[in-house]
């Protein structure tokens, strides 16, 4: 049986009291450690007093909302949050996932599927491959453009902060580790989403479009993230790092 210490610790941050309380028990018994906080001063108080594995967060808080919180979070770690919305509207998970969250449930929602969505998450975050480990650099520079690979998030060559989501900083960073190299789709997916890589995937090819986006490329011809046809994307640049 797996010991206390070593279970996950996860943050739920919701100013709905019957739901904390009923997530809190139903994830405490599905092999996590729960903490609670009820908006924004209590998320940074919580995370202050004992480190995380990941943060349950609800988009619609008192004080600062949900977006706001996980703006500020990605900008100062990169400790995975899952996002909770009662809205159904597919720009609130866009922006969602466009301030860096790493998944999105609407509510209401089955607790089961949060768990599972929980374990996915923690699978790819702590168990991605050494390439993807931050701290073997804190900014790596192309083209002009910077990654800061610490708040994850790029800085444009007219030095504007652009943010990621999760999986486009993930997909960023493998492919300026294998710069000037042909990746497949399949690679890209491993590399990114490890086991949980479904064979059928497609988002590869959104999310590469979401970051010629960010990058500021011409959606018809561009030069930086190049597709290569009938075998996949590569990065077209030189690229440097700083420790």
């Amino acid at each position: 049986m797996r010991g206390m210490d070593n279970q996950p610790r996860i943050l739920v941050v919701d100013d709905d009291r019957e739901i904390r309380i009923l997530l809190a028990e139903y994830l405490d018994g599905n092999g996590f450690r729960t903490v609670t906080a009820a908006d924004g001063p209590g998320m940074w108080q919580a995370l202050a007093a004992a480190p995380v594995e990941l943060v349950v967060l609800d988009l619609t808080l008192p004080g600062e909302d949900g977006l706001t919180l996980c703006r500020t979070l990605r900008a100062r770690s990169s400790l995975p949050v899952i996002m909770l919305t009662a809205r159904g509207e597919p720009l609130d998970r866009i922006l969602g996932l466009e301030m860096g969250a790493d998944d999105y449930l609407t509510k209401p929602f089955e607790p089961r599927e949060l768990v599972a969505r929980i374990r996915n998450v923690l699978r790819r975050t702590q168990a991605l491959p050494p390439n993807l480990e931050p701290q073997d650099a804190k900014c790596m520079f192309f083209s002009g453009w910077q990654l800061d690979l610490i708040a994850r998030h790029l800085i444009s060559p007219q030095g504007t902060a652009v943010m990621l989501s999760g999986a486009e900083f993930r997909l960023l960073k493998v492919l300026l580790d294998h710069p000037n190299r042909v990746l497949s789709r399949d690679q890209l997916l491993n590399f990114t989403k490890g086991r949980d890589a479904d064979p059928f995937d497609r988002s590869i090819d959104l999310q590469v479009s979401r970051l010629r986006q960010k990058l500021m490329e011409d959606a018809k011809a561009p030069t930086l993230i190049k597709t290569v046809r009938n075998e996949g994307y590569v990065l077209a640049s030189s690229v440097s790092s700083e420790s």
